[in-house]
């Protein structure tokens, strides 16, 4: 991991690699280099940290026309020098970047490489450039076929872009479990992990599917299986303009994400009401009201933000539809070797489309005849192509690594769901035309909480040198707290844990000091009693509250050191307005610690491996 970029035609390639780069940025990395082709030598210059500490590397002028380009975040050995792609084999024949995770390395070290190779770095990707220059000079014929001859004996996954001394004007670049796109030029072609690289230079992209291998060059590219079958791909015309990552005058993307969040609501619920049956019209579902009424059960898969929002999702269709309806972490329920039903609905969740173990459990479910929707940002991604139905977010690139306004898409869409399903089943015109209406009413509620950011940064000031803060939730605001928990640990590195309110006596509650913050959530339901009690419980251990709710019950401000106050509202879309004061509360003490709030440590936008 994490990004790629790779470029051949008749213009210099590195002024288009940095370019890509930069434009990979918000993916997050720890190191990031480029090699350029040119006069039977193959130039390489690469260094960890940020972009600009390799930009200090380059010279005034790079020539050539053939290069590739990375930015890495660690998996196999620290963000060093050494360790940052691209690799170059010891005869200076071979360089490759490469995004995933190769699992049997050792092994590949025995079987492919000379006895005495001397190995540079603590990756898995250094051994694929010595297996396929040694593979090259050994078997002689096109730089593919020793492509293709190492890539057939790896187990893992990768997306990789190879270049080679010996082949100029040739990229070699090739997908499994990690995407790879082609972008087609005049008299030029273009790689990369993500589309965002390539939009400033074309329109016409060709998504490489697993198991696939693409030979490019500057007049042209084909495509064949690991195996050299041939494979017919046609392009696709990227529609509308992509935006381009500009702050708009903000001082951070994650600032601008979270004070998009009205639009990008309006977005997602645009088109997709329907007022005279009081129902949403989601017609990517690929499923008919019959169809629907067939469902028994409902099961939503996603990782992080996608996972909490999954849990929301479910308690929505559940009160609603009156479905049974769970949420899951993909890789875990990939693993568990998963009963699959005919008469269920499976829901993976995707901000990128791309991350890896929610399309490995696509595959399980399909692999064993389930129907599988997709609820996806990114258009074209891998998961947005191979699930049976979904529906797309339009939430615009989020490049902060902290998902904000794609979260809140996912939120909205899950409403939309539990909508259509609730009055295809039970849920009756009037209650669905409540419902219709507090969902356009969502962006003016989000403004509202928005306009208390100076408020909440004061209260943020004040917890901010904090070692630990708790969450606490009960039913439907227990997701909100662990969302919440997690947006504060991504950006302020602060440790949060989040609690449902009925579980902080059965341990928990041993933590709670007069240093422990605890924000807690209340709605203004019949199970505010109950809330207000666990506010009793932490107030008798001196622990600072932040109450986050839209009752306005007096005891809650007398317990309670800060209050958030959130504008009354259908108590199922209660969590999506809340979610965003939590939001604000994470960014506002990550910025009076001074984190990179844009790129936290550590952290990948797009996790791309297990």
């Amino acid at each position: 991991m994490c990004g790629i970029i790779a470029f051949t035609g008749n213009q210099a390639a590195a002024p288009i690699l940095l370019d890509g780069l930069r434009r990979l940025e918000y993916r997050g990395y720890d190191s990031a280099g480029i090699c350029v082709f040119n006069r039977k030598k193959l130039y390489n210059w690469k260094s960890s940290g940020k972009l600009s500490a390799l930009e200090s590397l380059l010279p005034d002028s790079i020539l050539g026309s053939t290069g590739i380009g990375h930015t890495r975040w660690a998996t196999h050995g620290a963000p060093t020098n050494e360790n940052a792609h691209p690799h170059v084999d010891t005869t200076g024949r071979i360089a490759v970047v490469h995004n995933g995770i190769i699992e049997n390395v050792d092994s590949l070290r025995l079987s492919l490489l000379p006895a005495k190779t001397a190995l540079l770095s603590e990756t898995d990707t250094e051994i694929l450039a010595h297996a396929i220059a040694h593979t090259a000079t050994k078997q002689g014929g096109p730089l593919i076929d020793a492509v293709r001859t190492v890539l057939r004996q790896v187990i893992g996954t990768f997306g990789i872009a190879v270049i080679d001394r010996d082949n100029p004007g040739t990229l070699i670049v090739a997908r499994s479990g990690s995407p790879v796109i082609l972008g087609i030029g005049d008299g030029e072609m273009f790689a990369a992990s993500d589309v965002s690289a390539l939009s400033r230079y074309t329109r016409e992209l060709v998504h490489l599917d697993d198991g696939e291998v693409a030979e490019l060059t500057p007049q042209g590219f084909t495509v064949t299986t690991l195996d050299a079958s041939p494979r017919e791909k046609k392009s696709t015309h990227l529609q509308g303009q992509l935006e381009e990552h500009d702050k708009a005058g903000y001082a951070h993307f994650l600032l601008k994400e979270i004070n998009e969040q009205p639009e990008t609501v309006k977005r997602a619920i645009s088109g997709r009401l329907d007022e005279a049956f009081s129902t949403a019209h989601l017609g990517g579902l690929n499923l008919q009201a019959r169809d629907l009424l067939d469902v028994k059960r409902i099961v939503i898969l996603g990782c992080g933000s996608a996972l909490y929002a999954g849990m929301a999702g479910a308690h929505m269709i559940e009160t609603l539809a009156r479905i049974p309806a769970t949420a899951e972490a993909a890789a875990e329920f990939r693993y568990r070797n998963p009963v699959i039903e005919a008469s269920t609905l499976y829901i993976a969740v995707s901000q990128s489309g791309e991350t890896f173990d929610t399309l490995a459990a696509i595959r399980e479910i399909k692999r064993k005849g389930g129907f599988v929707l997709g609820l996806v940002n990114s258009v074209g991604s891998t998961i947005a192509r191979e699930v049976d139905g979904g529906v797309y977010m339009h939430a615009g690139p989020e490049v902060s690594v902290a998902s904000t306004k794609a979260y809140t898409s996912m939120l909205t869409l899950f409403a939309l769901i539990a909508l259509l399903l609730g009055r295809t089943r039970d849920l009756s015109v009037q209650q669905g035309s409540g419902l219709v209406t507090s969902l356009h009413n969502l962006p003016v509620q989000i403004d509202y909480v928005l306009q208390q950011h100076k408020k909440i940064a004061s209260i943020a000031k004040k917890i901010a040198h904090s070692q630990s803060a708790f969450f606490i939730g009960r039913t439907d605001g227990y997701p909100v707290a662990l969302e919440g928990a997690q947006k504060l640990k991504e950006i302020s590195y602060i440790h949060a844990e989040a609690y449902p309110a009925s579980e902080l006596k059965h341990g928990p509650l041993a933590l709670v000091t007069e240093k422990t913050p605890c924000v807690v959530i209340l709605q203004d339901s019949d199970l505010l009693a109950k809330n207000i009690s666990t506010l009793e419980e932490i107030n008798a251990r001196s622990a600072p509250i932040i109450a986050v709710t839209d009752s306005d019950e007096p005891r809650i401000k007398k317990l309670a050191a800060h209050v958030i106050d959130i504008p009354k509202g259908d108590a199922l879309l209660q969590p999506i307005v809340m979610g965003v004061a939590l939001q604000l509360l994470a960014y506002h003490c990550a910025l009076h610690l001074k984190r990179d709030v844009d790129q936290p440590r550590n952290l990948a936008k797009s996790v791309t491996v297990e």
